[in-house]
């Protein structure tokens, strides 16, 4: 049996891979999972905060938050401003505290080592990443350029 824990794939190639596969892994054992990029995920939560017909759309922004694995991919992508940030927060800070009531686990992919991610966002999103995370990097050659030679 797969044993996702929090993953944060940094520095180089093969994370989106590798979170297609445990993806593959959690919906084959009955889990819900939601992969979704660091820019569109958080301009969908925005969106829904924004929209005066939440109706539509609380399905979305309960998913974000109460799916048993959210993949959140190319972290440090997204435009960084304010709301980005909060929401960014909120996301993070619900599934790790379990404050959906329900247990979660998060994988975050980006590109950006600890130190960049404590310079991009605010200590508290950085502090919460590096404590509660695993951190694993992966090295070698980005397998798109194999591809086009």
């Amino acid at each position: 049996m797969l044993r996702i824990c929090y993953l944060l794939a940094i520095l180089v190639y093969g994370k989106t891979f590798m979170s297609n596969c445990i993806a593959h892994e959690v919906l084959k054992n009955g889990k819900t999972v939601l992969y979704q990029t660091a820019p569109v995920l958080l301009e969908s939560v925005i969106n829904y905060k924004m929209s005066k017909q939440k109706d539509t759309l609380d399905n979305i922004y309960n998913s974000v938050l109460n799916v048993d694995l959210l993949i959140i991919d190319d972290l440090g992508t997204e435009s960084v401003n304010s709301m980005t940030i909060s929401e960014l927060f909120t996301i993070i800070n619900t599934r790790i505290l379990n404050l959906n009531q329900k247990v979660t686990k998060t994988i975050i992919s980006t590109n950006l080592n600890i130190k960049d991610i404590f310079n991009h966002y605010e200590e508290r999103i950085g502090s919460r990443i590096a404590g509660y995370y695993d951190i694993y990097y992966f090295f070698g050659n980005d397998l798109r350029f194999r591809r086009s030679i």
